[in-house]
């Protein structure tokens, strides 16, 4: 992923988190066509990468898309947004979602970073909890520097170690990061930080 200023470092980066992620998160170009999947989405689906990567992501959406493409769009066009969805898995089964998308600039193209926040099988029977969530806030230098190692799958134990502070400062500084992009897991923490462009390919000094 490539944004101003930043090169193939960052793309490395952005790959790396992009397939360890627990989240399933897909990129979609501007006709809703996935370009990539990581192995969470697939497994969310219940499909292979063949199935989903090129084709149009409306033709797993339950019902069909709920904007035409000119509106969604011009959605993109305004910037991040969250949603949610109905997936057909490949088994015939349905999974509901809630997800939140980042448009981005990837290898030199506008892309959608979709990154599924709540999942549950069998349809839309779950609280909707994007829409209460509250607002995000900027997280500090350190929270990012530790939001960075956790998300290079580093232990609380291993972040204080390698940072010289104590594990019970690790945990204040990941509760507080959660806190404030409004995650509810450590997951969950990476994928949004990931949407919000809160990852940087080189952990903050």
């Amino acid at each position: 992923m490539s944004r101003p200023g930043q090169g193939d470092g960052w793309q490395r980066f952005f790959w790396t988190l992009f397939k360890q992620s627990r989240n399933a998160i897909a990129l979609l170009d501007d006709s809703r066509r996935p370009v990539e999947v990581n192995g969470a989405f697939l497994k969310l689906v219940r499909r292979k990468r063949a199935d989903l990567v090129d084709s149009p992501v409306t033709d797993v959406m339950a019902g069909g898309p709920r904007l035409p493409l000119r509106e969604w769009q011009a959605v993109v066009a305004r910037g991040d947004w969250s949603g949610d969805a109905d997936l057909v898995c490949g088994d015939g089964t349905l999974v509901a979602i809630e997800y939140a998308a980042h448009p981005e600039v990837v290898t030199g193209r506008r892309l959608v970073l979709i990154v599924v926040l709540h999942s549950h099988r069998g349809g839309r029977r779950f609280r909707h909890v994007t829409e209460e969530s509250g607002p995000t806030a900027p997280l500090s230098e350190r929270e990012r520097q530790i939001v960075h190692l956790v998300a290079l799958g580093m232990t609380s134990a291993e972040i204080a170690d390698e940072l010289d502070i104590a594990h019970d400062t690790v945990r204040t500084h990941v509760r507080n990061a959660m806190a404030k992009v409004n995650a509810r897991s450590r997951s969950q923490l990476v994928a949004l930080s990931m949407a919000e462009g809160h990852l940087t390919p080189e952990p903050a000094k």
